[in-house]
């Protein structure tokens, strides 16, 4: 008889009914009630009112009735914790029970229970079960240790828990093994602490792979993740291993084969490439990938997609596999796409003409997007293959007399890319091509055409009267077309100036004045300025030589295509991002990470490799002419950059650097500047005259706590000879919350000096005066001010070298001045700079090892409570600290003023005046001053 009579409907007084029964003296009546209880609690109803009734269940030694109760109180026990204290007198009963059974139940529901009054009963038992007899209850245990560090990860490291973990690595039970280093790995995705505790090494590793032959699958996917994240000591170290997992290849679950791969593939790097076991490793990697794809639709589908960046890292292993990705008719179309994909990584000269008739033979099947996809792979193969471009050309003319609309339009699309690929070779097409002209009604196609008439226009006799037809229906055209319609045109004009000049006049105003797209009018502004002042300089743009494109267009990124093969097997690699990218909270693991020390390793910076990372472009753009802004000096404009917009007609301009503008700037209005005019910011942060004091640092006299940050020394800034009279020394300094520039003004003229401004050009971190110079009185010969000027953080933003480098303009009743200076790294710290934990944690982990610089801190005489204090002082916050085998390990965090984070581990030995420095952040560019600033902090 089955179940289902317990999920019916049910009746009024049901619960009344239920609450007797519950209470009965019959084990029957009792059993019974329970299942009708987690059948209303199954299908939704609230049955919470029963807890105490059901509770009292418990007491039984009904196998059955027990799981039935304990399903109960994991799904209510947080709703009603007081009443789930009644519970623990029990749970702690049956973790003594004789049958393994009920004692690995008890464990079981007590990790399930979150509520953290019950936690702290759970210790006991759960030490005992960690050393029970019974292998059952052990592995229950483990995956319970792993359960109660998400709840509290405190009490779990206090008594000891990751210890006897690690203990169980030894069991001689492989199940027992199996879940120890799948609870293992669950806490070091999460803990910054574990990882220092339980420490894989040689012998750990030893022991997994024994018990890896006698585990279940998930046992060991499990044990050969870990090993894929073990380092090891050496080359020979690394054989062994490749050795012990290569039988794994040949496991019937897929998951097993690609968790192997991903170790082998991972420890490949450390193996000499020139070497025969190099050699037999790749070809053993081959046959399991093949055999992947003989499976279904869906573990074909995921295998393809490690398989893509598999050939991408090692495309030796693939080589001779081409057909085993020739499309079948029957495949799914992620499948086919997937495999069309792989196929032209694979392509070369050996094997192009297979590649080319089995492209061609897709380019006639029904599925419209497949048909598509194999065109385009047609053009990838001509420019990745020069030897087969002619033969890959001919194909796509072939395709394109079948006259069908949507393949025409994709192998015009193609046959652009080919032309800026090998320009001047294949010309003699084009004929062809204009041919399907009227045909083309996809933007993409249109804008490949139109590229190719403009690019090729002195060989084309009707290029205007093409380009006209285009122009009839400029206005519905979208932007893209639009945008190379106007590029075309003026390619003809500058190319054939007699007759086109009509035409660009008609695309210039359409583009300029009938026109909404910011995009299209900037660029037809761009265009008549440049063909009415210089032709010449417009010919060298509009027609300069363009580089050669490559097939390579959507290949990954190297450094996360390392990360990617540290993921083989997971989500990761099927969606071809990292996990910090899709997953909230959850880091990364390390690209290359076997390759490289972990954190905590103390190897010097001579033994890393060298550094090369990219620039963040959102923080700090690249260099640009820099004169232009710094002579736009306007008092008026505070806080934020001034906007410039254009004005006059499109017939006037103004010659770079004229004297016309330096001496409009030596007027008392500071008016417009190559004919534009400044726009008012709005929401500008004032701060008002009152923060200028007449000394530096006078906001304490009025009762304002300032922070003890370290002020470096005044500096010269502008000397007398360079400023006309005019000196200044200054300094940078941070007092709550606020950056100063602290400024020493000294007039040694024979002049009183007034109307002061100051203007600071674009910067790294977007510094500019918060309010100008208010002076209220002449500067007179001889008498020097002090001045403390606020900066605020909002201005324009431009990379700048070194990092730190701020350019000022000062001007005066004399002249405009001109001098640079460094601010120090420390002054841009923020207050928030303190992160969580967790967050911390998950950071480190998100930013790869290569990323890592280490510094030595020599001659600093500060235990560690000390150098926290000192640091925190300059807004460099300790997270964590720990004490491992002599060693103080401060774990820091610090935020720059354009939110770029930088983590920090200092490494203290008492009694040792060298301080070991590790830093990580995801901009290089600012360890440097980072390091300086620990310098200058630690050695006041």
């Amino acid at each position: 008889m089955t179940d289902s009579k317990y999920f019916s409907t049910t009746k009024k007084g049901e619960m009344f009914e239920l609450k007797t029964e519950l209470n009965s003296d019959k084990k029957d009546r009792k059993r019974e009630a329970v299942k009708k209880v987690i059948a209303s609690m199954t299908v939704g109803k609230d049955v919470s009112a029963l807890f105490p009734d059901v509770v009292n269940c418990m007491q039984t030694d009904n196998l059955e009735l027990k799981k039935l109760v304990y399903l109960y109180l994991m799904n209510y026990a947080k709703s009603q914790p007081d009443m789930a204290i009644m519970a623990v007198n029990t749970f702690v009963k049956d973790c003594e029970d004789p049958n393994p059974l009920i004692r690995a139940l008890a464990v079981r529901t007590m990790g399930c229970i979150r509520v953290d009054k019950i936690t702290e009963y759970l210790c006991e038992p759960l030490r005992k079960c960690l050393r029970d007899e019974d292998p059952y209850v052990k592995k229950t245990a483990a995956v319970c240790v792993a359960k109660l560090y998400d709840i509290n990860s405190q009490m779990v490291e206090d008594q000891g828990f990751l210890d006897s973990l690690r203990e169980l690595l030894s069991d001689s039970n492989p199940m027992v093994v199996a879940n120890a280093v799948a609870a293992i790995s669950e806490i070091m995705e999460t803990s910054p602490t574990a990882s220092q505790i339980i420490n894989l090494n040689s012998q750990i590793i030893n022991k997994l792979l024994t018990a890896l032959n006698e585990c279940t699958e998930w046992g060991q996917v499990f044990i050969l993740d870990a090993v894929a994240d073990y380092i090891p000591k050496d080359e020979r170290e690394a054989q062994s291993i490749c050795e012990r997992v290569t039988p794994r290849l040949a496991h019937a679950n897929s998951a097993v084969v690609l968790s192997a791969i991903k170790v082998i593939m991972k420890l490949m790097e450390m193996i000499d490439p020139k070497s025969e076991f190099f050699s037999m490793l790749t070809k053993k990697l081959a046959p399991p990938l093949v055999t992947l794809l003989a499976t279904e639709p869906e573990i074909q589908y995921v295998s393809l997609r490690n398989i893509n960046f598999i050939v991408q890292k090692r495309p030796d292993i693939l080589k001779s596999e081409m057909k085993v990705f020739f499309v079948k008719y029957n495949d799914p179309i992620y499948v086919k796409l997937e495999k069309l994909d792989i196929m032209i990584r694979l392509t070369n000269h050996q094997n192009i003409a297979q590649v080319l008739a089995e492209l061609k033979e897709y380019a006639t099947e029904v599925d419209v997007d497949f048909v598509r996809k194999s065109v385009r792979a047609i053009g990838r193969c001509a420019i990745k293959v020069e030897q087969a471009a002619e033969r890959c050309v001919s194909t796509l003319l072939d395709l394109i007399q079948t006259k069908v609309n949507y393949v025409v339009q994709e192998a015009i699309v193609v046959i652009k890319d080919i032309f800026r690929k090998y320009p001047n070779k294949y010309e003699s097409i084009i004929a062809t091509l204009c041919e399907n002209l009227d045909t083309l009604d996809e933007p993409e196609a249109r804008a490949s055409m139109i590229w190719i008439i403009g690019e090729y226009a002195e060989r084309i006799e009707n290029a205007d009267e093409l380009l006209e037809s285009f122009l009839e229906s400029f206005h519905d055209e979208g932007t893209q077309v639009q945008l190379q319609l106007l590029t075309a045109v003026v390619k003809l004009f500058l190319k054939r100036p007699t007759g086109a000049q009509e035409l660009v006049q008609q695309v210039l105003s359409l583009a300029t004045q009938d026109c909404d797209n910011p995009d299209l009018r900037d660029r037809g502004y761009i265009y008549w300025r440049l063909l009415s002042t210089d032709p010449a300089a417009a010919k060298e743009v509009v027609l300069a030589e363009k580089p050669l494109i490559s097939e390579e267009t959507d290949v990954i990124e190297p450094s996360l295509l390392d990360e990617l093969i540290c993921h083989i097997s997971t989500l990761s690699s099927v969606y071809h991002k990292p996990p910090n990218a899709f997953i909230e909270g959850r880091g990364g693991v390390p690209a290359r990470q076997s390759l490289l020390p972990r954190m905590g390793s103390s190897d010097l910076t001579s033994e890393l490799p060298p550094l090369q990372v990219t620039p963040q472009a959102a923080v700090i753009p690249n260099v640009d002419s820099l004169i232009g802004d710094l002579l736009d000096i306007n008092p008026s404009a505070v806080q934020q950059p001034s906007v410039m917009v254009p004005s006059g007609g499109l017939g006037t301009s103004s010659g770079p650097g004229q004297s016309a503008d330096i001496m409009d700037l030596l007027g008392d209005g500071f008016g417009s500047i190559l004919g534009t005019s400044q726009l008012s910011p709005s929401g500008a942060d004032f701060l008002g005259g009152g923060r200028s004091s007449g000394a530096f640092g006078m906001d304490d006299v009025f009762g304002v706590q300032s922070s003890t940050a370290f002020v470096p020394p005044l500096e010269m800034w502008l000397p007398t000879d360079k400023g006309k009279g005019l000196e200044i020394a200054g300094t940078f300094s941070r007092r709550n919350g606020q950056i100063f520039m602290e400024l020493n003004l000294a007039n040694k003229a024979v002049q009183p000096m007034t109307n002061f401004a100051i203007q600071f050009n674009k910067n790294s971190f977007g510094l500019v005066p918060a309010q100008q110079l208010n002076i209220s009185s002449p500067l007179v010969p001889n008498q020097n001010i002090k001045f403390s000027l606020p900066l605020g953080t909002s201005g324009p933003i431009q990379r700048m070298d070194p990092l730190t480098n701020l350019q000022v303009a000062v001007k005066n009743n004399i002249d405009v001045l001109y001098f640079s200076c460094l601010v120090p790294m420390h002054i841009l710290f923020m207050e928030d700079g303190k992160m969580e934990k967790l967050t911390f944690l998950a950071t480190w982990k998100e930013i790869p090892v290569q990323s890592e610089m280490q510094y030595e801190l020599k001659d600093v005489h500060y235990n560690a409570d000390a150098a926290t204090q000192k640091l925190q002082t300059n807004n460099i916050f300790t997270v964590a600290k720990r004490s491992i085998d002599g060693w103080d390990m401060l774990y820091q965090s610090m935020k720059l003023t354009n939110g770029i984070l930088v983590l920090a581990e200092l490494k203290i030995q008492p009694g040792n005046p060298s301080f070991m420095l590790s830093l990580k952040s995801t901009t290089a560019e600012v360890y440097q001053g980072v390091y300086k600033a620990y310098e200058n902090s630690l050695h006041l």
